[in-house]
């Protein structure tokens, strides 16, 4: 209809130019100024801009008055108070506080392992053994030190106490038995240090050195790991330092095991990393399975914002004018026929979540937002609800 009109207006305009108008612009634009040219155009626009008035009144009186005229179809929702999460999302990474390589703490020769990779252990279990060296022999020979002096410690303290002997006698004997067992404490340490126990229950991981190697102190011999006790570690930026904290939930997927599970922070660091501005968070894992393993990625979502009575749309039908405000439509006075009036509303906009984002302000509870539609609609236009 719209094009008929426009053609209308171009040949209104050629007529009420006339035939002498034709040849008196052909002429003009072959003999006049630049000026001129100029002059006639603007004379020419002006006459096309007042056909185009006439033209909407017209269009608004055809639209009043004609009862068949086809109205633009829309579907509506009613607005209505809801809960609204939003969360960030990061990428996370398992780590577990029992995964320890065991060191050699003591040179020589690996003499045993009494363990496999795969084996589940208990804490204190003997795992390795070091040849001492013959520390263990020294060891027989010290004891038997120890126990003459004690007895003479023993006998100069029974004779001193019966005021018999010199002073002299039973403090040499009393230094001599401290000092023995003094020397048997510290070689009991040295030797316990050729042997290798699990500092807590778990798995042996890995055997990095096998029996009858030579080793030395800090010589790698295995790993032991502990699935019970995992946890998430990830980065935060700054900026949600004060909505990110300990407790905060948060949802985990791990993509690899198709697995998604809900738990909550149960550390948030104080500290700020200079160099890419974020703070660190520990997520607790539960492990019950045994399936999550130590470096396994995950995403996380961690919640940040809850409101419980957001109002909240989908971000398709938000549209933005030429001022930067944001605006939606809402079907307006609907008859029983479904007919309304689609009225623009300027809103504000919260935080968004998926395919939804919050409305701060500008909508009320039971507004008819148009969905499907609201695209194509004007402000004061009539439009047919879809039921």
């Amino acid at each position: 209809m719209k094009k008929i009109y426009l053609i209308l207006a171009t040949s209104l305009i050629l007529i009420s130019c006339g035939g002498d108008k034709k040849n008196s612009t052909a002429s003009l634009i072959e003999k006049g100024t630049l000026e001129q040219l100029r002059a006639k155009r603007t004379e020419l626009v002006a006459q096309s801009d007042e056909l185009r008035k006439e033209l909407e009144l017209l269009d608004k009186a055809i639209g009043e008055k004609d009862t068949n005229e086809k109205l633009a179809l829309i579907t509506t929702f009613p607005a209505k108070d809801t809960i609204f999460n939003h969360y960030v999302e990061l990428q996370a990474t398992v780590q577990t506080k029992e995964n320890l390589m065991l060191n050699a703490e003591y040179g020589g020769i690996l003499q045993q392992v009494y363990v496999t990779e795969g084996q589940k252990v208990s804490k204190g279990q003997t795992l390795a053994r070091i040849d001492d060296g013959g520390l263990s022999s020294q060891l027989a020979q010290m004891e038997t030190q120890a126990a003459l002096a004690k007895t003479t410690f023993e006998r100069q303290q029974n004779l001193w106490n019966q005021k018999i002997g010199s002073e002299i006698q039973f403090l040499q004997a009393k230094t001599n038995y401290n000092a023995q067992l003094k020397s048997l404490a510290q070689m009991k340490a040295q030797i316990a240090k050729t042997v290798i126990r699990a500092p807590f229950s778990g798995t042996i991981d890995e055997i990095a050195t096998d029996r009858g190697s030579v080793v030395g102190p800090g010589t790698p011999v295995m790993r032991i790991v502990s699935l019970g006790n995992m946890y998430l570690e990830a980065e935060v930026p700054e900026k949600n330092i004060g909505s990110i904290k300990k407790g905060s939930d948060v949802i985990v997927d791990f993509p690899v095991l198709g697995e998604t599970l809900n738990t909550k922070v149960t550390q948030a660091s104080n500290y700020i990393n200079p160099e890419n501005r974020s703070f660190t968070i520990q997520v607790a894992v539960p492990n019950k399975n045994g399936k999550i393993k130590p470096n396994l990625s995950s995403k996380i979502q961690i919640k940040d914002y809850s409101n419980p009575k957001a109002i909240t749309v989908p971000t398709s039908i938000i549209s933005e004018n030429a001022d930067g405000e944001q605006f939606l439509y809402i079907a307006q006075n609907p008859d029983k026929n479904g007919n309304a009036i689609a009225k623009r509303v300027i809103v504000k906009v919260g935080l968004s979540q998926g395919e939804l984002v919050e409305i701060v302000d500008g909508i009320k509870d039971g507004d008819l937002i148009i969905s499907e539609g609201a695209r194509s609609v004007k402000d004061g236009q009539k439009v047919s609800i879809i039921k």
